[in-house]
């Protein structure tokens, strides 16, 4: 009875190990597939964070160009209305004043040159309204 009593708890023993192992490795292995799962989410994660990063540096940069179409337009808008400003004074010295003819003439000239930049000026309103339609619609 001795022996077989010794028999069955090495029986027991041998069964109780090869469980634990057989625990251990299963565990292991479920160790080795958390991490992996992890190592894919924090991947994903951040290139997931990158594009998002690139997205805001790209939405921010759209941002400045539409803040400085603005300030260029109205730059312009303002030179235009300084220089109509300007004519309609010139005019009314020529009008009103007894110049000689050839001051006269000089005056009319300063007129005709600030007509033609009066020109240019709008010319240049137009493609700066042109890029901020263009910026507005890239937002």
């Amino acid at each position: 009875m001795n022996s077989k009593l010794k028999l069955f708890f090495a029986f027991f023993l041998i069964i109780s190990t090869q469980h634990f192992y057989a625990q251990d490795a299963l565990s292991k292995k479920a160790d080795q597939e958390t991490k992996r799962s992890s190592d894919e989410l924090h991947k994903k994660l951040n290139d997931e964070q990158s594009r998002l990063k690139k997205e805001q540096k790209k939405v921010g940069n759209h941002q400045k160009d539409l803040k400085n179409s603005e300030k260029n337009l109205d730059k312009t808008k303002q030179k235009i209305s300084k220089l109509e400003a300007d004519n309609q004074k010139i005019n009314t010295k020529i009008n009103t004043s007894s110049f000689t003819a050839e001051e006269s003439q000089k005056q009319a000239i300063k007129v005709k040159q600030k007509e033609v930049e009066i020109q240019k000026l709008k010319l240049k309103q137009i493609d700066q309204q042109k890029d901020l339609e263009k910026v507005k619609a890239s937002l």
